[in-house]
């Protein structure tokens, strides 16, 4: 007796559930885990070099690599959020004051060309009455100003909790240094398995997407909201860190840096300080000048250029279902879904227009002779 389904049909299926089974069991590493495989994609090529480096011991390597990684990017990130959340809970007890008593126009706003006016009556209707910011902050987000602040220090009070996903995300990229080469073998073969006809141009394609989109954009944020951070402080804006900050994050965004430093320095020209606030608009100017024309081209070369649609949207799902993880992972997976995409659909354009250049050759049928 035929069975219903053929066993490797069968086979597929199971593996699929093992994987959903996995994925569901340890959902609450996953973040952490793609934290770790996407650190670990976009610096394999200079891991490489440290093997080499290290005579082939994979070990010592791997250590070497972790340390790097710890001292070139946690330490100083964790600083810059320490800081920033320091800054930003400074204004969010200015922002509660406010709700609570209300806040005269400042003359900075009102003293703004073309745009003072009707500044000042945004400030006075939302902002200038009591209780009119928390019925805004309401009214957008949902949640009432103090649960939202309430929030914010609840999810950076739980220093045991981050540090465990630290802990998690650091062994694991441990392990896909030390067997990241056995990994990848084992995942050729089951990718041969699974998509005969395409896996190796896919398996092509998402180490050079992940390298590009983390490389790209997570060095140019980065590299922006360094280097922005800096002039903001330099000009004497209040709060650079938390400021900084902001301005990597929204780098990740396509015209979110300029739109930043444009406003600080619009804030500097109202508040008086004419010299200080155009300064920093051609300083960042400047800036967004040399990293388009030379370090963005350079750096972003892979084979997907992520539009700004999917940017957003990974950067705002990523954000909703991983916090504040997700600004780096959502994109790399918008990318990473618009390069199968893209790969398939070629794939597909090819092997039509192979049918319609070269059609099979239908056999003559041979007539049979009547009596």
């Amino acid at each position: 007796m035929q069975p219903v389904l053929p066993a490797y049909l069968i086979a597929r299926w199971l593996l699929l559930l093992v994987l959903l089974a996995g994925v569901y069991f340890l959902s609450g590493f996953l973040v952490p885990a793609l934290a770790a495989l996407i650190i670990g994609l976009a610096s394999w090529p200079l891991y490489q070099r440290l093997v080499v480096r290290c005579g082939g011991r994979t070990a010592v390597a791997a250590s070497l690599a972790l340390l790097v990684v710890i001292v070139v990017l946690i330490v100083p990130m964790s600083l810059a959020l320490s800081y920033a959340i320091k800054e930003a809970s400074t204004f969010f007890a200015w922002a509660i004051a406010a709700n609570r008593h209300g806040v005269a126009v400042p003359n900075w706003i009102t003293s703004m060309p073309a745009v003072g006016e009707r500044l000042g009556q945004y400030w006075e209707s939302y902002i200038g009455q009591p209780h009119a910011l928390g019925a805004l902050v309401e009214a957008v987000s949902g949640e009432h100003l103090g649960n939202i602040y309430r929030m914010v220090l609840a999810a950076t009070g739980n220093v045991f909790q981050l540090l465990l996903t630290v802990l998690f995300m650091l062994i694991t990229l441990f392990f896909v240094y030390k067997d990241g080469i056995r990994m990848v073998a084992q995942l050729d073969v089951l990718g041969e398995r699974i998509l005969p006809a395409r896996w190796q141009r896919f398996s092509r394609v998402v180490p050079a997407t992940i390298n590009s989109t983390v490389t790209g954009m997570g060095l140019i944020a980065l590299g922006e909201g360094l280097v922005l951070g800096i002039a903001y402080w330099v000009a004497g804006v209040p709060s650079p860190v938390l400021l900084g900050v902001v301005t990597g994050f929204m780098a990740l965004i396509p015209g979110g840096a300029p739109l930043s430093f444009t406003l600080v320095s619009l804030y500097l020209v109202g508040s008086g300080h004419l010299v200080a606030g155009i300064a920093l608009m051609v300083w960042g100017s400047v800036e967004l000048f040399i990293v388009d024309k030379t370090l963005r081209p350079r750096l972003v070369g892979g084979p997907v250029k992520l539009p700004f649609l999917p940017t957003f949207f990974g950067l705002v799902g990523g954000v909703k279902t991983m916090g504040i993880v997700g600004l780096f992972v959502g994109p790399v997976l918008m990318a990473l879904l618009v390069a199968v995409w893209r790969e398939w659909v070629h794939h597909e354009v090819q092997e039509r227009d192979a049918a319609r250049l070269h059609p099979p050759i239908v056999p003559p049928v041979e007539k049979t002779p009547t009596a």
